[in-house]
Order: C-alpha cells, then structure tokens, then sequence
C-alpha cells in the first residue's frame, strides 16, 4: 500500500483475485482470466496491473487448490482460504486516492464488486472515503476553472463537463450511501 494507505496498482489485481474467489472456486486459469478481463475492461491493458502473479496468492497461502485437485495448475479448482478472507478485507477496507485514474476507478469498481463481502458499518465507512475522493476532485476542478475562466480556448468547457460528471457521481455515491441497509 501507499503511505496513505490506498492500494498499489498490483494490490488491485490481489483484490480482484480474491474477491472473485470469496463470490465462488475457479480454476486457475478461469481466476487469472477473469481478472485480467475484468481489470483491462475497467483500466485497460497495463503492465502495472498484469505483473502480479495468482501463483503468489498460492504461495502466501490464500488460496489453495481444492482436495483432489488435479495434477495441472491450470485446471486446479481454487478457493479462498481464512487469511484470504482476512485479506479481501483488509483490501476492501484501504483508502481511495483522487484524483481518479484507471487505477483507481478499477479499484473502485472492485470495491462495488465486492462490497457485500464487509459488514454494513465497513461499508458506510469506504462510501464515505468514496464521497470524500469526489470532492476532493470536484475542488481541485472548481479551483482551476476559477483561474482559468477567462482564458480563451476550451478549458472551461472540458472543466465543466468534467465538474458536471463528477457532482453526478457525488449525487449517485450521496444516494447509494443513504440506501446502503436497505440490501439485506
């Protein structure tokens, strides 16, 4: 994790694969191709993204294969063991960074993903973080239109079409957060 305690690029691959697991088992190779088509759909292609490996997962004991498994990594079946329990949680729970990058809207399109996996209170806390992210951003936006106003070019339009998506998405998380019991 960063010093502020948001996900490193490679942790939200960790995420992803764990999250996957905690919804149902998986091959090996259905894991890691779920992750990788999930990932790049949200984030496209990186290299940042893709240079973690599942195998390590295994190897800090995760996710094991299931009793029985068959001699070929790629066809063993896999599920989630406590730590990876205690881990997904440990993730879902890490801060937000703004401004909004493909990283980070992976991660938070992860954490929607697999929201349901922390309890209710946990929950309101990283929609909070969520809100919070946004305006940050929004007054980061607000800020440099109000410098650049008057400038010739089209800055401000780009600022506001900016500016009008992300107070939608403050609207959307405001409304969201306010329902967030009502799911169970």
């Amino acid at each position: 994790m960063y010093q502020d305690n948001s996900l490193l690029p490679r942790e939200a691959v960790r995420l992803a694969a764990l999250g996957i697991l905690a919804n149902s088992p998986r091959t090996y190779a259905a894991l890691a191709a779920e992750v990788r088509n999930f990932s790049s759909r949200i984030a496209g292609p990186s290299l940042d993204l893709m240079g973690t490996s599942i195998e390590l997962l295994r190897h800090e004991g995760l996710i094991v294969p299931t009793e029985g498994a068959g001699a070929g990594i790629s066809d063993a079946v896999f599920i989630l063991t406590d730590a990876g329990r205690i881990e997904l949680t440990r993730l879902l729970q890490a801060q937000i960074r703004a401004p909004f990058s493909d990283v980070s809207k992976l991660i938070v399109a992860l954490k929607f993903r697999f929201l349901n996996f922390l309890e209710i209170e946990d929950r309101r806390t990283q929609l909070a973080m969520m809100i919070e992210a946004c305006e940050t951003e929004l007054a980061r936006y607000l800020d440099l239109r109000a410098q650049h106003y008057l400038e010739a070019g089209n800055l401000t339009g780009w600022l506001d079409q900016e500016i009008d998506s992300i107070e939608n998405r403050l609207d959307w998380l405001r409304d969201f957060s306010a329902n967030i019991g009502a799911d169970i």
